[in-house]
């Protein structure tokens, strides 16, 4: 192996391990925010068991669908969290 390819097989190892230790941080640093999502875009089933995939929710900001955002940012999205859009079920 000459010293170009050996280069680049280090640098493609330094590559791969920082993408998989990054995946867990970035998942951690993700919230569920209910409220926000626009009709189509909801990111996985709705709390009333409507339907149990990303992407079927019918009206935008439906409080039963959600998306992921960063931690901390739903509330000022106007969003709602998971107890929140449970108790505004029960009310409507």
């Amino acid at each position: 192996m000459n010293q170009r390819q050996l280069i680049a097989a280090a640098a493609t190892t330094l590559m791969s391990m920082s993408l998989l230790t990054a995946a867990p941080a970035m998942a951690q640093s993700k919230e569920k925010c209910f409220g926000i999502a626009k009709a189509g875009q909801n990111d996985c089933a709705s709390i009333n068991g409507a339907h149990s995939c990303a992407g079927q929710a019918k009206v935008d900001n439906d409080k039963g669908e959600w998306k992921y955002v960063a931690a901390g940012t739903c509330a000022k999205m106007g969003g709602l969290s998971l107890e929140q859009a449970k108790a505004a079920g029960k009310k409507g």
